[in-house]
């Protein structure tokens, strides 16, 4: 019997305690691990195989952290989509199916098992190399950039009620509000400006709404257990000031010495133009499903990323404007950018 007994110590060491899981695909990935499918992959030292992965977070008998790749993408689709619906799902992966078991978790996780020591890294002589961590979101970068631009995309409607399509200038180059182009919010006045056939607006009000984008991006990020709400991100700082974008001349066009911020839209936009034409890395781009028969548009590039609806407005995040978001109206040229970026975006299946 002594020797059941040791078997079955061993095997509860072994076994997985599985907290959450998450999708590694070039459709739907935790984009706070980098801007595209394979850059994801590479911060966990995966292969960006076409199919993808699923990612099993959980914690050993000992209560070590540990990640668990397996490439059954299905079997953990229909886990995360039981407990998005509050049922049970019982996620045991066949060891045919695993890939590999990483020291560590790449997300941040704000739930443990119960019964068993609290999260840690394991042993380093039981693991291949150092433990996975979840990249600092505590101060803005790209990592928070992107929890924002979760955040906008998951919580479309709350951020989209806080613009007035009046406040972007109107297509003959003048402002929807005064012919001198600029715009009243809450008493104050923020100049807006035409940006080769786009309209942008200078900010969003700082009158209820949060500017600091990554603030509420943990409600947005994936790292979730059934029934339990996990820590995603962090507060990009306590303080976020309006943009102000250039003060545009009589005629409405912004001026020669643009703002940070605009000069910042307008390579972005330039940037998602050039994606139509020169692909860029799978799961640069992404559409996924929206009301009505729009969809819901996800493009990323170095330090800036996009969230838009084919049928609406986008929102822009860079990293060299920590906190702010800001607002690209409809304008001439954006619907057919936004219809080009959808057909060319990876979709789920």
């Amino acid at each position: 019997m002594a020797g059941t007994d040791e078997d079955a110590v061993a095997a509860a060491d072994d076994a997985l305690y599985v907290l959450t899981a998450v999708l590694l695909t070039p459709a739907k990935f935790p984009s706070v691990l980098g801007d595209d499918y394979p850059e994801a992959c590479a911060a966990l030292g995966l292969a960006p195989l076409a199919d993808g992965y699923g990612l099993v977070i959980g914690q050993d008998g000992g209560g070590a952290r540990w990640t668990v790749v397996v490439d059954d993408v299905s079997l953990v689709a229909v886990a995360i989509a039981s407990w998005d619906c509050g049922m049970e799902y019982d996620l045991s992966p066949d060891e045919r199916t695993v890939v590999a078991a990483l020291p560590g978790w790449p997300l941040a996780v704000a739930v443990a098992a119960p019964g068993v020591p609290a999260p840690h890294d394991p042993d380093p002589d039981a693991a291949d190399g150092p433990p996975l961590t979840p990249p600092d979101t505590s101060t803005w970068g790209s990592a928070q950039r992107r929890l924002g631009a979760d955040e906008i995309a998951l919580q479309w409607a709350m951020w989209r009620e806080q613009i007035d399509d009046t406040n972007f200038a109107s297509p003959n180059g003048g402002s929807a509000v005064s012919d001198e182009g600029d715009k009243a919010v809450d008493g104050r006045t923020t100049a807006v400006s035409t940006t080769d056939g786009f309209t942008t607006d200078g900010g969003l009000p700082q009158d209820g709404v949060t500017t600091n984008a990554g603030a509420s991006a943990r409600d947005a990020s994936p790292d979730k257990a059934p029934g339990d709400e996990a820590a995603g991100g962090s507060t990009a700082g306590d303080s976020a000031a309006g943009h102000t974008a250039a003060e545009p001349s009589a005629s409405g066009a912004a001026g020669k010495e643009a703002s940070k911020g605009h000069s910042g839209v307008r390579r972005v936009l330039a940037e998602a133009r050039a994606y139509v034409d020169s692909p860029p890395p799978l799961g640069r781009v992404r559409s996924s499903f929206a009301s009505g028969d729009a969809r819901t548009l996800r493009a990323d590039g170095p330090g800036w990323s996009l969230v838009a609806r084919t049928d609406d407005i986008a929102f822009v995040l860079l990293d060299d404007e920590p906190g702010e978001v800001l607002p690209v109206g409809r304008g001439p040229e954006l619907p057919g950018l936004l219809e080009a970026l959808d057909k060319m975006a990876v979709r789920p299946s």
